[in-house]
């Protein structure tokens, strides 16, 4: 794989990361929030500590970073049904669990969210739609050749 063609998969994929944030994300949230199965409000704009950047805008920051995570392991699942399976499951686990045990005590935050399952439920739900759509941002990227180049290439 050449330089710049690494280059635009990974700028691809933090920019599917970043929107997967905004519209899944946020979207399951939404959804969660509507049915009342937790009273946080999507797209939140109380300001992040120490830049006060609204949360919206830092979460999507770190959908980014996840993306390139993802776009890293992404070639190691089976490209075929069991693909969106996996990237669900990235999405539910790997961040879920590092917001659990490593962002919430860095927070002063309760681990796994007091372990209450509403809580509990709605970090890996909204983690893992943002894994799936991760995954269809850059499966819609690659099938409009938008990875470099205007050839269509996978990611």
């Amino acid at each position: 794989m050449s330089q710049n063609s690494a280059l635009s998969r990974f700028i691809l994929a933090f920019i599917a990361g970043f929107l997967a944030v905004v519209i899944f994300h946020q979207g399951m949230l939404a959804l969660l929030h509507g049915v009342n199965l937790t009273p946080r409000s999507p797209f939140p704009t109380a300001p992040t500590q120490p830049f006060g950047i609204p949360q919206i805008w830092s979460s999507a920051f770190w959908g980014g970073v996840w993306g390139l995570v993802f776009v890293t392991i992404a070639p190691r699942f089976r490209q075929d049904k069991s693909y969106w399976i996996s990237a669900l499951l990235f999405g539910a686990i790997a961040p879920t669990l590092v917001a659990w045990f490593l962002v919430a005590p860095l927070k002063n935050q309760p681990i796994a969210g007091g372990f209450q399952p509403a809580a509990m439920l709605t970090g890996l739900l909204v983690n893992g739609a943002w894994g799936i759509g991760t995954a269809l941002l850059l499966s819609l990227f690659s099938k409009r050749g938008i990875s470099g180049g205007g050839t269509k290439r996978s990611l």
